[in-house]
């Protein structure tokens, strides 16, 4: 079920009705339903896997009061290293198979000796790498005495499972998420609203520019030895556009549909394509994963605590591991070493955090360095997400060598002036924005009131005047 479907549209109010005109005599009874809607809203997409995210949360509930109980560390242990290799097992089977036993058969091909290989013809459980990052941090935080184990099964498989997060994240927390579940909840009108405000941008980042991108951006990618080298700066910076306005649209509409059901998640992005370096993009780009990787992974290695060694190395496993993460082609493991590559001077440099604050805060432009920042730390993104882009390396690297050259400097063969007006007004109300949560949570409040739902009407008209066919959200392959 997509956020940007009819079905969606039908689910989400009579989800809405019921929670707070039936069940809304105890959180109890609240906490039963959003799980039945969320197992409900998973099953549409194949009822099948949704055995397999039940089987997840039995198995981090389970072994999460194991753990706690156990008397011996060598049991606490056992438990902790059961569901650590269950989950990974699991997401290892349907996510990275394929890809270790083809790149297996490749290496043996190129010293000469051709195996056959047994391949699996399987989807890809959609979120599974989303609920299982989800159980595996409640599993961490027990083993190292962070948090106690929840006992209330159904309040820990709504964590698990909330259906506005379930598929594409954020990536929440256990001592987040847990205690807002378990405590009662009433309507706010105020909340409710500022929620649809950030649904309703959502829904325009999705279906407005990220679709209409997409379709430039398939048909340049998809044929690229056919087109200049401007014309293909022009898919690239379709696809940039894409995947940002897909992917923070989709977490728009998660965290403006959350906070309907009096409950907030994790902002996930914050305004990335207006950093000045690539450090700040990374703590501004999938934050829920970003500072996942540095709880869980980053800081347990030793972060940057250790030599100058240690952090580099720190540093390039964390990029490959979050490129890896994405998809199981080396074009994600590229596109991760290529984000390490810009970050490694900075950090050498140790002004990995020269820019936490707002780009222009206060003021209405950037100054010119401001502008000049951004401009490269933007031109470094759109780069790199090439390869993220690409069905292969081979194709990655054709699609750069065809941008290098005499053609660059003629007029684009794919231009749609709608397309990028559309884009151009994107980018200002972002900017306009870029100081909040999200760019219309106080953009247009002090506006007369004929001014603001008019302005809010101009964007409702624009989702039917350029919905086309729905499209499913990047991430949902992840």
């Amino acid at each position: 079920m997509l956020f940007n479907s009819i079905n969606f549209a039908l689910f989400l109010p009579i989800v809405f009705l019921l929670y707070w005109l039936l069940a809304n005599k105890h959180y109890k009874f609240q906490n039963i339903l959003l799980l039945v809607a969320s197992y409900f809203f998973y099953a549409c997409w194949d009822y099948r896997f949704l055995f397999l995210l039940v089987f997840s949360t039995l198995l981090d509930y389970f072994t999460g009061l194991k753990m706690f109980d156990s008397k011996t560390i060598s049991g606490k242990k056992f438990w902790f290293w059961l569901s650590i290799l269950v989950n990974l097992g699991f997401l290892g089977f349907f996510k990275y198979y394929n890809f270790f036993v083809s790149s297996f058969a490749e290496a043996l091909a190129n010293l000469g000796m051709h195996v056959e290989v047994w391949t699996l013809n399987v989807i890809l459980p959609v979120g599974i790498s989303f609920y299982t990052f989800h159980g595996l941090s409640y599993v961490i935080d027990i083993y190292y005495n962070r948090i106690k184990p929840e006992r209330n099964f159904i309040d820990y498989s709504v964590f698990v499972s909330f259906f506005p997060l379930l598929v594409a994240g954020p990536i929440e927390r256990a001592t987040h998420l847990l205690p807002q579940i378990q405590k009662e909840r009433k309507f706010n009108y105020t909340n409710a609203v500022d929620g649809l405000r950030q649904i309703l941008w959502g829904l325009f980042k999705k279906v407005v520019i990220a679709d209409n991108c997409a379709e430039y951006a398939n048909i340049i990618f998809n044929n690229s030895e056919q087109y200049s080298g401007s014309t293909l700066v022009m898919g690239a910076l379709f696809f940039t556009f894409q995947i940002y306005c897909d992917f923070s649209g989709y977490s728009d509409i998660a965290l403006g549909t959350a906070r309907l059901f009096g409950i907030d998640l994790l902002r996930n992005f914050a305004f990335p394509y207006f950093s000045r370096d690539i450090a700040e993009f990374w703590r501004r780009w999938h934050i829920s994963l970003s500072t996942w990787f540095r709880d869980y992974l980053y800081i347990p290695l030793g972060g940057s605590q250790g030599g100058t060694w240690m952090k580099v190395r720190n540093t390039f496993v964390i990029f490959l591991v979050s490129g890896f993460w994405h998809g199981a082609n080396w074009t994600f493991i590229i596109w991760g070493l290529l984000n390490a590559l810009y970050f490694i001077p900075l950090l050498l440099a140790k002004k990995n955090r020269n820019n936490i604050g707002t780009v222009a805060e206060g003021r209405a432009l950037p100054n010119l360095r401001e502008l000049f920042l951004m401009l490269f730390t933007f031109s470094l993104t759109v780069f790199a997400w090439i390869f993220f882009r690409a069905n292969s390396l081979s194709d990655a690297f054709t699609f750069i060598g065809g941008i290098f050259d005499v053609s660059i400097l003629s007029f684009p063969t794919i231009f749609p002036k709608h397309i990028i007006l559309l884009v151009v007004f994107f980018i200002i109300i972002e900017w306009i924005g870029r100081e909040q949560n999200y760019a219309l949570q106080v953009l247009g409040l002090k506006w007369p009131k004929l001014v603001r739902y008019g302005f809010y009407y101009l964007l409702i008209a624009l989702l039917f005047i350029f919905m086309g066919k729905e499209q499913e959200f990047i991430y949902f392959q992840f």
